[in-house]
């Protein structure tokens, strides 16, 4: 199997993950054309979309792709705003795709949208707005209790999971990362690799699941560093829900 992140817009990726027989997903296309583009030039047949969640710039060219392709299995949240008459998938559920063989573990993870899920394809997750790398998406419609099941489940996941988000944001989250842990060693590794990889015109993405636990915040409400960084903010206990809270809640307000 090889993967591809499709830039698209600003700042999306759309994730093209094809077998050697030319067989080819598309995860959150929000953009046809781009999409169509990488199927051409790869020489790759469509077979597949998966869908994270209801924003426009993740299903925007679902439509148009259908259009264009014939037997295209979609798989999408049991989303009213997602409109389409294909299968709702759940948590803890598992799905076997014939074109490319994969098998998909769907995980729920509520926050960023109520009904936002991920698909684990080992190794990658691809995890939408979910997560990113030093950061994780806005809490449009879920609460810091959502946030903290949706990291829990993501940190359960082996090490070696190569996390996919749909987002180039690394380098625009690390600013606040490094507020909260200044004396991170393994984040200033991080920080560095992702200028260099920018620099030169590649993905930050996807990256370890083990450098995000190194590094991302968000994924590091137990670290003492992260705790003390939330005393520091005033917050009195350590209600894991409520340190993950602030901590959205200072980087929505974060300027660098």
């Amino acid at each position: 199997m090889q993967l591809r992140a499709v830039p698209a817009f600003a700042d999306n990726y759309i994730w093209m993950l094809a077998d050697d027989a030319g067989d080819a997903v598309l995860v959150d296309p929000g953009d046809a054309a781009a999409a169509e583009a990488a199927l051409h030039h790869h020489q790759l047949r469509l077979r597949a979309i998966l869908v994270t969640h209801h924003h426009a710039d993740h299903i925007g060219g679902i439509a148009a792709l259908l259009q264009a392709h014939s037997t295209v299995r979609v798989l999408a949240p049991d989303d009213a705003r997602i409109h389409g008459d294909w299968p709702r998938v759940t948590h803890g559920q598992q799905v076997e795709l014939a074109q490319p063989r994969l098998t998909l573990h769907v995980l729920a993870l509520p926050g960023h949208t109520r009904s936002h899920v991920a698909y684990h394809c080992a190794p990658w997750l691809f995890c939408g707005d979910a997560l990113f790398s030093l950061g994780c998406g806005r809490l449009f419609e879920g609460t810091a209790d959502d946030l903290l099941t949706s990291m829990r489940r993501i940190s359960a996941l082996p090490d070696d999971s190569l996390i996919a988000p749909a987002h180039e944001y690394t380098l625009a989250n690390a600013a606040f990362a490094c507020a909260v842990e200044p004396d991170n060693a393994d984040l200033q590794a991080r920080v560095q690799q992702a200028r260099a990889q920018r620099a030169d015109g590649a993905p930050t993405l996807p990256v370890s699941l083990a450098s995000e636990r190194a590094c991302n915040p968000f994924l590091r409400w137990q670290t003492p560093a992260v705790r003390a960084w939330g005393r520091r903010q005033g917050m009195d206990g350590d209600d894991p829900a409520a340190l993950l809270g602030l901590l959205r809640g200072a980087k929505d307000a974060f300027r660098a």
